[in-house]
């Protein structure tokens, strides 16, 4: 079955930065793009970042572009997300997910919080 499983998440300053990753098992990784979402107190889960298959292409929210890469290494199953430049409102729980046979999965999340 689809796995999806973050971490890297922690408590950082403002200014600061901080690598997600998210390992994936159950599926052909190299076959589906990939998505990072957050979802912040009180708030909706919001897209932040996709890559494509072979990971050439990359796509990113207005509030992170900038300061956030996403990456994959297809050899690893492993999707990434570099955070520079970390903001407060940057905090929330960090999700990973993708799309395979018309049902979207997700991980646990990672928590992030940015603070002084």
């Amino acid at each position: 079955q689809v796995q999806l499983v973050e971490s890297g998440g922690g408590l950082v300053q403002p200014g600061g930065s901080l690598r997600l990753s998210c390992a994936a098992s159950g599926f052909t990784f190299s076959s589906y793009s990939m998505n990072w979402y957050r979802q912040a107190p009180g708030k909706e889960r919001e897209w932040v970042a996709t890559i494509n298959p072979g990971g050439d292409n990359t796509y990113y929210a207005d509030s992170v572009k900038g300061r956030f890469t996403i990456s994959r290494d297809n050899a690893k199953n492993t999707v990434y997300l570099q955070m520079n430049s970390l903001r407060p409102e940057d905090t929330a729980v960090y999700y990973c997910g993708t799309r395979y046979s018309g049902r979207a999965y997700w991980g646990q999340g990672t928590q992030v919080t940015v603070s002084s």
